[in-house]
């Protein structure tokens, strides 16, 4: 490889950054409600009416996806039947429910993405496995564990208050449900409420348009298994979003439109992705009792901690942490400072980055299209991509990218897309602008908690959030959250994260309802003091503020003291599990108070 001129990169890098920096941030995105709700309808199953909830349950989780499956798997397992899920779409799967759009597969390995594998019996089918088989195995997590038989689908939680006089919840619906339960678990994450580019004239373009987690089938023809979209033929489509759900759509676009325009601010990176077929027989060595358990461990000891010597994953995500240490570790072992092994890292990088604009290079035949398509940012920057026809797409005759230069599209008219002036006319338009992350915590779940003494969730998070492990909250006894953040924080493989919080929020609820508590409640103080150990920490190390905007970086916009505290535990993800399992194992819970 040719000697890398680094300060000519990093003003490169800088100067693409600054280009797209705007003064609205998270507001450029549009809320989706009034005229624009129609964007929200649930175009896979039909409402079923029935009548409101006025019952008592012990265990109330809200979200069907992987958060509210693993928990209420292993309450299940621990004894607890009263389980009860809460999901506003019509069956489980959150996420894997509603991005149906061609193409759709997960970016982590499917033998660590997929949950509870040993425990249902699943081989995955491929190492990265497609939407169909995702949603297919969040089902199958719900008929083994029998968690459709108190379900509520199509229902969103609009209010939870604590009852004090009684140690319950009550939970208000928008189906008029008002029930109570003994405890309450949250896991509604991040990926489940679509947001739209801020782009005038929206509500005027008079074609087709929808969004890709509600991709429109009937429009297209096709179907989420791949089946070609022959309603395309003759229409010209645009896609807006060039992150990582067009860089698996565009693909199937390019093969089924008469003309496709896609609509680029930022490019994505786009490395090798390699995906085959699962060999049953090299299954059936490798998943001998605990075998996931062994290879989620190694996985993540390969992201964040400890120096295993195999890879038994082998993806995209490992094969950038065990190459960033590989280089660390040519330092001498006394001039590793933490200023040292930054060098080192941003040296990898520019190399790592300098690859992935190659294969650009080596893959797209027009040499215009090819430079539009480069990625100037270091690769953890935006989310990584891996893709082994996205590129080629842009070869497909037909198929256009219209690049924007970092300002973005400039307005949408009644036939068409405009940028710098021209306008693209089309039949429809697809919006692959991804889910709300960066907005308030209420906003995106769509209630707030009353807690003791009624005090809501959104006064007690007012300066950001506060929590032990993740999963307690000071003042809200009886409630879990099911999430990655304050906890291990470990981003390239979430349901690692949730395993590991329901397995906990199982126990508890067993310890309570062994010893006949009513109340699990975290202390002032234990709060406190797990705070002031995440801020003790290097931060956040995903998206740092010099790096071109989007949802890693709150859109290049300084996050404040909220954005201090989404961090995770100081010592890394492997410390974190390590540490929890040690928690947990104790049988005394410190930090939690049993009334």
């Amino acid at each position: 490889m040719p000697a890398i001129d680094k300060d000519t990169l990093r003003r490169k890098y800088l100067e693409e950054r600054d280009k797209r920096l705007r003064p609205d941030g998270n507001d450029q995105y549009l809320q989706i409600t009034g005229r624009l709700a129609h964007y929200l309808d649930d175009p896979y199953t039909p409402r079923v009416e029935r009548e409101p909830k006025t019952d008592h349950v012990t265990v109330a989780f809200i979200g069907g996806g992987f958060a509210g499956l693993v928990t209420g798997a292993r309450l299940r397992e621990a004894g607890v039947d009263d389980v009860r899920l809460i999901e506003k779409g019509g069956d489980f799967g959150g996420t894997w429910y509603w991005n149906r759009y061609p193409g759709a597969q997960c970016d982590t390995a499917s033998f660590v993405y997929l949950p509870l594998l040993e425990e249902t019996g699943h081989m995955p089918t491929e190492k990265y496995a497609h939407a169909p088989e995702i949603l297919e195995h969040c089902r199958r997590i719900g008929k083994h564990f029998g968690l459709y038989d108190n379900a509520l689908f199509h229902t969103e939680v609009q209010d939870l208050e604590w009852d004090e006089s009684r140690s319950r919840w009550i939970i208000r619906t928008n189906r008029g449900d008002e029930f109570t339960a003994q405890f309450v678990a949250m896991g509604t994450g991040p990926l489940h409420v679509p947001k739209l580019p801020g782009i005038p004239g929206i509500e005027s373009f008079r074609g087709h348009s929808f969004h890709t987690s509600r991709w429109d089938y009937d429009y297209t023809g096709g179907d989420p298994s791949g089946a070609p979209m022959d309603r395309l033929a003759e229409r010209r489509v645009a896609i807006i979003g060039t992150g990582a759900t067009a860089v698996q759509c565009v693909p199937h676009l390019a093969r089924a439109c008469a003309e496709l325009y896609v609509f680029q601010r930022t490019p994505s990176s786009v490395d090798v992705r390699d995906n085959r077929p699962t060999d049953p027989e090299w299954f059936a060595e490798i998943s001998t009792p605990g075998w996931q358990q062994r290879w989620l461990e190694n996985f993540t000891a390969n992201q964040a901690g400890g120096m295993p010597e195999d890879d038994l994953v082998m993806d995209g995500w490992t094969d950038i942490a065990r190459r960033v240490r590989s280089r660390i570790m040519t330092l001498p072992p006394e001039d590793r400072s933490v200023a040292r092994m930054l060098e080192a890292f941003e040296d990898y990088d520019f190399e790592k980055m300098e690859e992935i604009r190659a294969r650009v290079d080596s893959i797209v035949e027009d040499p215009e299209t090819a430079r539009k398509l480069k990625a100037w940012y270091r690769q953890l920057c935006k989310r990584p991509c891996f893709h082994d026809e996205y590129l080629q797409a842009f070869n497909v005759p037909g198929t256009h990218l219209v690049d924007t230069d970092g300002k973005g599209v400039e307005r949408i008219t009644e036939t068409g897309v405009v940028v710098a002036g021209r306008e693209y006319e089309v039949d429809c338009v697809i919006y692959a602008s991804g889910f709300e992350v960066g907005t308030e915590h209420t906003r995106r779940a769509g209630f707030d908690l009353t807690g003791r003494g009624g005090v809501r969730l959104s006064e007690h998070w007012a300066e950001g959030m506060r929590t032990l492990h993740g999963i307690h909250v000071h003042g809200f006894p009886n409630a879990f959250i099911v999430q990655p953040t304050q906890g291990a924080n470990l981003i390239s493989n979430i349901p690692h994260n949730l395993t590991e919080a329901g397995r906990t929020i199982a126990m508890l609820v067993r310890h309570a309802l062994d010893h006949g508590f009513d109340e699990i409640e975290v202390s002032e103080e234990a709060e406190n003091a797990w705070v002031e150990l995440l801020l003790s920490g290097a931060g956040m190390l995903l998206g740092s503020p010099d790096c071109t905007p989007g949802y890693y970086n709150n859109e290049g916009r300084d996050p404040g003291a909220r954005g201090r505290l989404m961090v995770g535990y100081p010592h890394g993800a492997m410390a974190y599990f390590s540490y929890l399992d040690g928690w947990r194992s104790s049988g005394v819970f410190e930090g939690l108070e049993f009334r």
